[in-house]
């Protein structure tokens, strides 16, 4: 299986007459839009591929079910108003567009020099993020959007798994609501696993669906995040960043692993 050969299997699932593909080879993207209205998504194929590999047809069953709730949200029409519990933030690379295919522009903040803050309404299965027209057409203002939506991140679970390798200690959060990767923001949450960290505290959010820290004792533990942060940037439905962050001081500061314990 390869990039080209996923694109013609998903556009076979994804067949219906009001749809569209666009197949972007240099960057391994296809694109599924809506003849009429032109909105739609565009998914990252190598990231697929890798899945495929290990989950075979379970893994376009799960593109296809996210690609599909996609679009049926991007063709309704949200409110937000009675729904502030509801408003979440996400997680996104700096590589993400500010805007939406129709030219209006996301709500965002920037976060780190990798990442960036987007702003979104739960729909359920999905969600959508919201743009300057949706804020306008419910009144609203970009502050009271971001307080609720950091209030609702302090809100969701921050339970962790554990695993010990090679003396150092990796948590992991992959609750996969959406969130995972926006828990990065609960600062409440950082401050207390630092108090919790023996040695140096690194956090890293590879993909939508995965938050990491690590508890680094030795050299060896930067190796092991950053394969591990490779690993699931290359996996993950929506990645992010395959950079880890140190945290220090209640700051995340970018931090290149540049193999056998080279940091930068």
């Amino acid at each position: 299986m390869n990039s080209i050969k996923m694109s013609k299997e998903l556009q076979k699932r994804l067949a219906h007459p009001d749809r569209q593909f666009q197949f972007d080879r240099k960057q391994d993207q296809l694109r599924i839009e809506n003849k009429q209205t032109g909105k739609g998504i565009t998914i990252s194929l190598p990231g697929i591929v890798a899945k495929w590999q290990e989950q075979k047809n379970k893994a376009i069953d799960e593109v296809v079910y996210y690609v599909e709730e996609g679009l049926g949200a991007l063709d309704s029409d949200p409110e937000i108003s009675g729904k502030e519990k509801n408003i979440y933030p996400v997680i996104r690379s700096t590589s993400f567009p500010l805007e939406s295919r129709e030219k209006i522009p996301f709500i965002y903040d920037d976060h780190t020099a990798e990442t960036r803050i987007y702003y979104a309404i739960d729909l359920g299965n999905t969600y959508r993020l919201i743009d300057q027209k949706l804020l306008e057409k419910e009144q609203w203002d970009e502050k009271r959007i971001k307080e609720m939506a950091l209030f609702n991140a302090r809100s969701l679970s921050t339970d962790l798994k554990e695993d010990l390798v090679a003396g150092n200690t990796f948590y992991f959060l992959n609750k996969n609501d959406g969130y995972d990767a926006s828990r990065i923001l609960n600062d409440s949450f950082l401050k207390e696993m630092s108090g919790k960290v023996k040695g140096t505290m690194a956090v890293a959010v590879p993909h939508q669906d995965v938050l990491i820290i690590a508890d680094i004792k030795n050299e060896t533990g930067y190796d092991i995040l950053a394969q591990m942060t490779m690993s699931f940037f290359a996996s993950g439905r929506v990645p992010i960043t395959a950079l880890s962050f140190l945290y220090e001081d209640g700051k995340l500061e970018p931090i290149f692993i540049l193999g056998k314990n080279k940091k930068v």
